[in-house]
């Protein structure tokens, strides 16, 4: 096959097997040898093999995999044998140690004593140091303290119930923060207290005017969650933002429930059939109330009905974009290591089907296709089945099944399924281009939400729930989730709906290797396959 995907259409997953072998000219002139320390019997550590005298000759250098991705548009994997050799002796290795608890104050106290002044002290810390414990720390003392540094917190009987505003330059009232930095990576801290999360970030308007359109509490008012609109948006035609309410506090996974993402995904399921259900003239669900599961899956019946019997349905918009970046955290040096903030919450949006073409300073162009990731998948499908006649999602799902080891060892070890259920597969791809990157699927050709019905939706929560779960089980701090949706006028081609979750790992944070689509794996898919297994809720 000319493309460029790991999916053959045989049903097999195909890839190459780099089996190194060079000679290198040796071009320097000069030698450095040096003493680069001695060990406790005083033997020295020479650096003599950094020097060769001759030309190098390398006849078997370590096995390379080479696996690209199933979606050429991703790139591709390449797996180190001699790593992940390791890892498949023992699968549970593949994991992150939980965070180590930590208090700047009671190392203090433990040097010089409990008398120390940690107010004064804290006051005059570097600006890297405060970040640092800011982020870090597990003392909820210190958090208030560092609190106190960044903001002025009003009282009432003794109990805190705001903070302090100020007039900004159009006179409109702001919170007055004096350090926007420490105070980011303070108000993300879990061991900050709640009352201090809720008055400087959870409550509704605290950051800002943008109006809550949606809510959803459970029948136990348990789970709670807001809608927010975000109408001056980085994505054009505004985006909606999900976040678990000031009395519903989700810092982590931990302390997420099934029925928490059922809510986060319902405003997401609600808001975009909503939309379209009014924009095609067949009404819109009831306003100053929550719909319920009937409701919306009636409104949804009448769009695909009409998407189908008239084509393109007169559509305005006609994509979904949906993501969440969970966990967050600062450097030292004040770098964002990621796009996520206070609370769990995701975004979603509705994508136009064209913009008006540019060319300088007047309009010189046709309309253009809008950008929508799942357009990427859409095209290779389409090439896909030119190619071979094939649906590739077909194959993809049969590859999956058939799926044998790369290393030709422990067969037993060969699936790459997480968990499924007659609806969905939540599976580890053949070429991760995430270290512990997990994918979910419906197992239909369901190509965006408004094809999905109650139960499919359902199922995509659960396994949802359970691949953040399992991810963060293994010690994941840091997640991207995005969600690769076709157009909803488009039904010429068997697409899947496929959400993938993207880790971020300390040590493989990206790097021009990643920028150029090369993604380097330290263990077998198969291997992490069986160790999300074993933490997976049942």
């Amino acid at each position: 096959m000319t493309l460029k995907t790991c999916v053959n259409a045989s049903g097999r997953f195909v890839y190459g097997v780099n089996t190194p072998f060079f000679h290198i000219a040796n071009f320097r002139k000069n030698n450095r040898m040096c003493v680069l320390g001695k060990d406790a019997e005083g033997n020295m550590a020479m650096n003599t093999r950094n020097f060769p005298e001759k030309s190098v000759d390398e006849p078997m250098a370590d096995v390379i995999y080479e696996i690209h991705n199933p979606f050429p548009f991703r790139g591709a994997t390449f797996i180190n044998s001699a790593w992940a050799k390791g890892k498949s002796k023992d699968p549970l290795s593949i994991n992150l140690p939980s965070p180590t608890p930590m208090s700047f104050t009671q190392k203090m106290k433990q040097s010089l004593g409990d008398s120390i002044p940690m107010d004064q002290i804290f006051s005059n810390l570097p600006q890297q140091i405060l970040l640092t414990i800011a982020s870090e720390s597990t003392d909820t003392e210190e958090l208030v303290r560092i609190a106190h540094l960044c903001c002025t917190f009003q009282y009432t009987n003794d109990n805190i119930d705001g903070i302090r505003f100020e007039k900004n330059k159009h006179g409109d009232l702001q919170p007055e923060i004096q350090n926007h930095v420490l105070f980011e990576a303070l108000v993300n801290n879990p061991c900050l207290p709640d009352i201090f999360k809720e008055v400087m970030v959870l409550r509704p308007g605290i950051q800002g005017g943008s109006e809550i359109m949606g809510e959803y509490l459970d029948a136990s008012c348990i789970t709670h969650v807001y809608e927010y609109l975000r109408r001056n948006s980085y994505i054009p035609w505004g985006h909606f933002a999900s976040n678990m309410a000031e009395d519903a506090i989700r810092y982590d996974m931990a302390q997420v429930s099934e029925e928490d993402i059922k809510g986060l995904r319902f405003l997401y399921y609600q808001r975009t059939v909503s939309r379209i259900g009014d924009m095609l003239g067949l009404g819109s669900l009831t306003e100053k109330r929550t719909a319920t599961e009937i409701e919306l899956e009636a409104l949804r019946c009448r769009i695909m009905e009409k998407i189908r019997s008239e084509k393109s349905g007169n559509l305005f918009f006609n994509a979904t974009l949906w993501g969440w970046n969970y966990g967050f955290t600062f450097t030292a040096g004040g770098y964002n290591l990621h796009g996520s903030h206070q609370q769990i919450h995701q975004q979603y949006a509705l994508l136009p089907k064209q913009v008006s073409g540019f060319s300088g300073y007047d309009q010189g162009a046709a309309n253009l296709s809008t950008y929508g990731c799942g357009d990427q998948v859409y095209a290779f499908i389409k090439a896909y089945r030119q190619e071979t006649g094939q649906d590739f999602f077909a194959d993809y799902m049969t590859a999956i099944q058939n799926n044998t080891r790369m290393d030709s060892t422990d067969q037993t070890l060969s699936s790459l399924v997480v968990y499924e259920d007659d609806h969905v597969m939540l599976f580890v791809p053949k070429a991760q281009t995430s270290q512990w990157e997990l994918n979910l699927m419906p197992k239909k050709p369901l190509a965006h939400i408004l094809a999905t019905d109650t139960e499919v939706r359902h199922a995509v929560d659960k396994a949802m729930f359970k691949a953040m779960k399992t991810l963060t089980a293994l010690g994941a701090r840091m997640v991207t989730c995005i969600e690769y949706s076709g157009r909803f006028d488009v039904t010429d081609e068997k697409q899947h709906l496929l959400y993938a979750f993207l880790p971020k790992i300390p040590y493989s944070m990206g790097a021009f290797t990643e920028a150029q689509l090369r993604f380097i794996n330290g263990h077998y898919p198969e291997d992490f396959a069986y160790a999300c297994r074993q933490v997976c809720p049942k």
